[in-house]
């Protein structure tokens, strides 16, 4: 059995694997508005595919505050996190930041998926196909 290091985030997965953590501040939460009225047009796109269970009827949420982190869309039902990357991702600074923050998140029981923005605004339903992939594995 893992340990994990939130004993809260521990019992909740227990308890209902598709629940939530149990608390996040304030100021995260606000953060995460703030990112929900400030989307890129990738986001924006891709909420739009998404919002409803219009994917297969898969409920997503987006901006969605996790331990110290914001996802950017997470599917609770499959523990699923999508994190569309634009060009700051690009730096190797960005780059390290990122890959600590996918191992933290998978160890806390979700799984990451990285798609490039450009993959969202031109590659019609390719973003779409990856998810659905994703959640068959």
């Amino acid at each position: 059995m893992r340990v994990l290091s939130n004993p809260l985030a521990n019992q909740t997965a227990r308890a209902d694997p598709c629940a939530m953590p149990a608390r996040v501040s304030k100021e995260r939460t606000a953060f995460a508005r703030s990112l929900r009225r400030e989307m890129t047009v990738a986001e924006s796109i891709l909420w739009r595919a998404l919002r409803g269970s219009q994917c297969d009827g898969l409920k997503f949420r987006r901006q969605v505050p996790i331990g110290r982190y914001v996802a950017d869309f997470l599917c609770v039902e499959h523990r699923l996190i999508v994190e569309l990357d634009g060009p700051p991702h690009d730096n190797e600074e960005q780059r390290h930041h990122d890959a600590s923050r996918d191992a933290w998140l998978r160890e806390h029981g979700y799984r990451v998926l990285r798609l490039g923005n450009g993959l969202v605004i031109g590659g019609g339903d390719m973003a779409l196909d990856r998810i659905r992939a994703a959640i068959a594995e």
